[in-house]
Protein backbone atom coordinates (compact mmCIF):
# COMPACT_ATOMS: atom_id res chain seq x y z
CA UNK A 1 0.00 0.00 0.00
CA UNK A 2 2.97 2.44 0.55
CA UNK A 3 4.13 1.73 -2.71
CA UNK A 4 0.79 2.54 -4.34
CA UNK A 5 1.03 5.68 -2.20
CA UNK A 6 4.03 6.82 -3.21
CA UNK A 7 3.58 6.15 -6.71
CA UNK A 8 0.57 8.10 -6.51
CA UNK A 9 1.74 11.03 -4.94
CA UNK A 10 5.36 11.17 -7.71
CA UNK A 11 2.15 10.96 -10.53
CA UNK A 12 0.31 14.30 -9.01
CA UNK A 13 3.84 15.53 -8.60
CA UNK A 14 4.73 15.36 -11.70
CA UNK A 15 1.49 16.54 -13.70
CA UNK A 16 2.18 19.66 -11.71
CA UNK A 17 5.24 20.36 -12.65
CA UNK A 18 4.09 19.64 -16.24
CA UNK A 19 1.18 21.82 -16.20
CA UNK A 20 3.39 24.59 -14.42
CA UNK A 21 5.56 24.20 -17.31
CA UNK A 22 2.74 24.95 -19.84
CA UNK A 23 1.47 27.92 -17.51
CA UNK A 24 5.19 29.14 -18.56
CA UNK A 25 5.23 28.29 -21.87
CA UNK A 26 1.92 30.49 -21.97
CA UNK A 27 3.72 33.42 -20.07
CA UNK A 28 6.26 33.50 -22.42
CA UNK A 29 4.22 32.85 -25.91
CA UNK A 30 2.00 35.98 -25.11
CA UNK A 31 5.29 38.26 -24.20
CA UNK A 32 6.37 37.59 -27.82
CA UNK A 33 3.60 37.88 -29.09
CA UNK A 34 3.53 41.32 -27.67
CA UNK A 35 6.86 42.42 -28.60
CA UNK A 36 7.80 41.95 -24.28
CA UNK A 37 10.95 40.69 -22.91
CA UNK A 38 9.84 36.95 -21.34
CA UNK A 39 12.96 36.77 -19.06
CA UNK A 40 12.87 40.62 -18.40
CA UNK A 41 9.49 39.98 -17.32
CA UNK A 42 9.56 37.23 -15.26
CA UNK A 43 13.15 38.83 -13.45
CA UNK A 44 10.33 41.76 -12.35
CA UNK A 45 8.42 38.87 -10.27
CA UNK A 46 11.23 36.91 -9.56
CA UNK A 47 14.65 39.07 -9.40
CA UNK A 48 15.83 35.64 -7.13
CA UNK A 49 15.31 33.38 -9.85
CA UNK A 50 17.65 34.59 -12.72
CA UNK A 51 18.86 31.16 -13.97
CA UNK A 52 15.13 29.53 -13.93
CA UNK A 53 15.30 26.13 -15.91
CA UNK A 54 11.58 26.18 -16.67
CA UNK A 55 11.43 29.60 -18.35
CA UNK A 56 14.68 29.00 -20.42
CA UNK A 57 13.01 25.86 -21.46
CA UNK A 58 9.83 27.57 -22.15
CA UNK A 59 11.90 30.05 -24.07
CA UNK A 60 13.25 27.48 -26.29
CA UNK A 61 9.86 26.26 -26.99
CA UNK A 62 8.64 29.77 -28.10
CA UNK A 63 7.71 30.70 -31.45
CA UNK A 64 7.32 33.45 -33.81
CA UNK A 65 4.57 35.74 -33.48
CA UNK A 66 3.75 35.09 -37.18
CA UNK A 67 3.26 31.15 -36.22
CA UNK A 68 1.87 31.77 -32.84
CA UNK A 69 -1.31 31.33 -31.96
CA UNK A 70 -3.26 34.00 -30.46
CA UNK A 71 -3.27 34.70 -26.60
CA UNK A 72 -5.16 37.07 -24.92
CA UNK A 73 -4.84 39.18 -22.00
CA UNK A 74 -7.33 37.12 -19.81
CA UNK A 75 -6.08 33.71 -20.87
CA UNK A 76 -2.57 34.97 -19.92
CA UNK A 77 -4.08 36.28 -16.72
CA UNK A 78 -6.50 33.32 -15.98
CA UNK A 79 -3.52 30.85 -16.41
CA UNK A 80 -0.70 32.77 -14.01
CA UNK A 81 -3.78 33.10 -11.28
CA UNK A 82 -4.52 29.12 -12.03
CA UNK A 83 -1.21 28.52 -10.37
CA UNK A 84 -1.97 31.63 -7.85
CA UNK A 85 1.28 33.45 -9.55
CA UNK A 86 0.31 36.59 -8.42
CA UNK A 87 3.36 37.80 -8.86
CA UNK A 88 3.76 37.65 -12.45
CA UNK A 89 0.51 37.83 -12.95
CA UNK A 90 0.50 42.19 -11.35
CA UNK A 91 3.84 42.25 -13.28
CA UNK A 92 1.83 41.33 -16.80
CA UNK A 93 -1.03 43.71 -15.56
CA UNK A 94 1.46 46.69 -15.69
CA UNK A 95 2.79 45.53 -19.08
CA UNK A 96 -1.13 45.27 -20.19
CA UNK A 97 -1.50 48.89 -19.29
CA UNK A 98 1.70 50.30 -20.13
CA UNK A 99 0.43 49.09 -23.97
CA UNK A 100 -3.07 50.56 -23.44
CA UNK A 101 -1.42 53.57 -22.23
CA UNK A 102 0.69 53.71 -25.10
CA UNK A 103 -1.91 52.89 -27.54
CA UNK A 104 -3.64 55.94 -26.70
CA UNK A 105 -1.21 58.27 -26.72
CA UNK A 106 -0.05 59.53 -30.11
CA UNK A 107 3.52 59.33 -30.42
CA UNK A 108 3.82 62.28 -32.73
CA UNK A 109 2.24 64.83 -30.41
CA UNK A 110 4.22 68.22 -31.69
Amino acid sequence: MDDYHKSMEEQIIESYKRDEEMMILVFAQWCVNNGLDPHALYLQAYPQQEGNEALRKALALTVSTEEAGFISDDTVLGVLSLYSNDDLAYVVTEAVAERQSAKETPENEE
